[in-house]
């Protein structure tokens, strides 16, 4: 029998299928509860002997053997995430909760001559993005200010343990099963071994790897070329605050261009704080925190640790307890995901690394994009449309005033790559940017990306 496509989502195994790990553990699948990148989601139960039950509080991820996203996110969970490491790691912070998924096992499988590779952990809940497509892009202030406080507490964790995450956003970010104020940071499968052995990779600009990430908040570093780092994971973080914050970011319109949201936010960056706190929906909702937050970043070495407590002071509000996912007040910026599903939006993210993207746990269902939305034409371009040098700095300078305009999420193109069964990182390798890119295209109408 010929191997598989790659690009193809595996064949499902039968239901009652029961698979042994590499500590001898027997697993048994429960039915399909979602898939994402190359991958399904299955729920699981160490309990061979019945059924699975519905609320079961584990799940199975599964790839055929020679897709690279598993393989990623294992090595992460493997080296970094231990249960006892981390137990130990809260106690010593006096933390209360860290917010990462429980690595339960894995291993290989084989089923009418094909190869799987798999892996056990938590079941996780709903994903965030869901709450900003029902509440017009936004989150109350409060609830923002104490997700990036929680989020730092995580990435202290994983930076301490050689890794980045350099895929941070609200797609990525779950509700427990049993407690959904309890928030965690999924989806490794972008995870970067920053810090091999205690030696910190050296910067080095490499522009046929640049733009990795997903466009709207990946870090200037990456827009660059050079390999993920802790203030990478930090810019990204910073970014994800302020779309939080306001609805929208003041690269929106330009998605579809790499190198112009590589301005935008070269733009933002460079005239901190001014340039977020004008991003200020209402005096209730105001990106004071998320500038001085920025701004610290900004002042960060390449290889330089962060101060992760004066990053929490930071963004340090009284508001404790539940946290409040509820619609906020006041002006708000329409999001054009909203109707769309968890499984187009995963879809929809610009330069993968030369990889396949990992499944994600929550539910993921398989409905269509809503399709394309017209837009009036501009004035400008009745009488003629201008050049595009005009149009691009008209559009960046208009970023520094709060905008009402839609956030697009752009199709993501995944590349092919080989990953072997061994103890070597699987490192990112992005895509070079196409020739349109180079010439810098005009900006004209969006629309919204349909799913692959």
């Amino acid at each position: 029998m010929a191997p598989p496509k790659k690009s193809a989502l595996p064949k499902p195994l039968p239901d009652g299928f029961i698979l042994t790990d590499t500590e001898k553990k027997k697993w048994r699948l429960g039915r399909v509860i979602g898939q994402g990148g190359f991958g399904l989601i299955y729920l699981a139960s160490p309990h061979v002997d019945r059924p699975v039950a519905a609320d079961t509080d584990f799940v199975i991820k599964l790839e055929y053997h020679d897709n690279g996203p598993l393989f990623s996110e294992l090595k992460f969970y493997q080296r970094a995430a231990k249960p006892e490491s981390m137990r130990k790691w809260t106690r010593s912070r006096k933390l209360d909760f860290l917010g990462i998924p429980t690595y339960w096992g894995s291993g290989l499988a084989e089923y009418n001559n094909l190869r799987y590779r798999f892996m056990a952990m938590d079941r996780l809940g709903t994903d965030l993005q869901k709450f900003l497509e029902s509440n017009a892009g936004r989150m109350k202030k409060a609830t923002v200010l104490q997700l990036g406080q929680e989020l730092v507490d995580v990435l202290e964790y994983i930076h301490e343990n050689e890794y980045v995450h350099a895929d941070i956003k609200a797609a990525n970010l779950m509700q427990g099963h049993r407690d959904p104020d309890q928030i965690y940071l999924a989806d490794y499968g972008l995870s970067y071994r920053y810090c091999p052995d205690g030696h910190h990779k050296e910067y080095k600009e490499s522009p046929k790897k640049g733009h990795n990430g997903t466009m709207e908040y990946t870090s200037l570093d990456a827009h660059k070329g050079v390999d993920p780092s802790r203030r990478g994971d930090l810019q990204i973080l910073g970014f994800c605050l302020l779309h939080w914050l306001c609805g929208s970011l003041p690269w929106d319109k330009v998605l579809k261009y790499p190198a112009h949201v590589q301005e935008a936010k070269t733009k933002l960056m460079d005239n901190l704080p001014d340039s977020v706190k004008q991003l200020s929906v209402s005096r209730e909702s105001s990106t004071d925190e998320v500038a001085a937050f920025l701004l610290y970043v900004k002042t960060l070495n390449y290889q330089e640790k962060p101060n992760y407590q004066h990053l929490k002071d930071l963004l340090s509000r009284a508001v404790r307890g539940r946290l409040d996912f509820s619609r906020p007040e006041g002006p708000a910026a329409v999001s054009s995901t909203r109707g769309q599903d968890p499984g187009t939006r995963e879809k929809q993210n610009v330069g993968r690394a030369g990889r396949a993207r990992g499944a994600k746990a929550p539910v993921r269902d398989e409905e269509q994009d809503d399709g394309m939305r017209s837009k009036p034409v501009l004035a400008q371009y009745r009488r003629g449309p201008p050049s595009q040098k005009e149009e691009v700095l008209h559009e960046v300078g208009r970023s520094l005033r709060p905008r009402r305009g839609p956030v697009t999420y752009v199709d993501d193109s995944d590349e092919e790559q080989e990953e072997e069964e061994d103890d070597e990182e699987d490192e990112a390798r992005p895509r070079a940017i196409a020739a349109c890119y180079l010439r810098g295209p005009p900006i004209g109408p969006r629309s919204q990306s349909k799913q692959v």
